[in-house]
C-alpha cells in the first residue's frame, strides 16, 4: 500500500495536533505517511520532498507549522498538489502562523484550516479525495451522518441537566 496523503510537520512537537489528522485518515482508510521537515532547518529535504511527492503517488499534502510557519507555503511553491496548511499555536496564540499560511501570493495557494485544526485538515483532504473515490465518499458520508446524531443525542441529554431556574 502506498500513501496518497502526506502529513508534514515542522517539528515533532506538532505531533499532538497532527495525530488528530492521522487518526481521521486512518478511520477513513486513507493511506498516509508522516514526516518532520523544516522549511528553515532542512530546506534541501523539503524541496526534495515537495518536488517528488506527485511522482510518489501523493495526492494531497497536509503541512503544519508554527511561528514563521513557512512550511506549507514553501511546499506549495514547489508542487502542483493541493496543500492544506495547519497553523500551530506556538506563539502569539497562533495568529502569526495563521497569517503566514493564509496570506499566500496569487498563484500559490494553501488551503488553510483553523489554528491547531488537525482533524479539519484531514476532513478537507478526504473531501478532495472522495471526489474521485466512490468508496471513500461513502465512508465519509457515513461519518458525516454521525455528526448530527451526536448533536441530537447531546441536546436530548440536556433535558436531564437540572438548575433551580432552568425551565424545561
Amino acid at each position: 500500500m502506498k500513501p496518497i496523503v502526506s502529513i508534514i510537520m515542522g517539528s515533532t512537537s506538532d505531533l499532538p495536533i497532527l495525530k488528530k489528522a492521522a487518526d481521521f485518515l486512518n478511520a477513513m482508510q486513507v493511506p498516509f505517511e508522516m514526516n518532520a521537515l523544516s522549511a528553515h532547518r532542512t530546506p534541501t529535504e523539503v524541496e526534495e520532498f515537495a518536488r517528488g511527492a506527485k511522482d510518489r503517488g501523493i495526492k494531497v499534502i497536509i503541512a503544519a507549522a508554527g511561528m514563521a510557519a513557512a512550511l506549507p507555503g514553501v511546499i506549495a511553491a514547489m508542487t502542483p498538489l493541493p496543500v492544506i496548511g495547519i497553523p500551530i499555536n506556538s506563539t502569539l496564540s497562533g495568529m502569526d502562523a495563521l497569517y503566514s499560511i493564509v496570506q499566500m501570493p496569487p498563484g500559490i495557494s494553501v488551503a488553510t484550516v483553523g489554528i491547531n485544526a488537525g482533524m479539519n485538515a484531514a476532513v478537507t483532504a478526504v473531501q478532495m479525495l472522495a471526489l474521485s473515490d466512490p468508496a471513500l465518499a461513502e465512508r465519509f458520508d457515513s461519518y458525516r451522518s454521525t455528526l448530527s446524531e451526536k448533536i441530537v443525542k447531546a441536546n436530548s441529554e440536556l433535558k436531564d441537566v437540572k438548575y433551580e431556574y432552568k425551565v424545561d
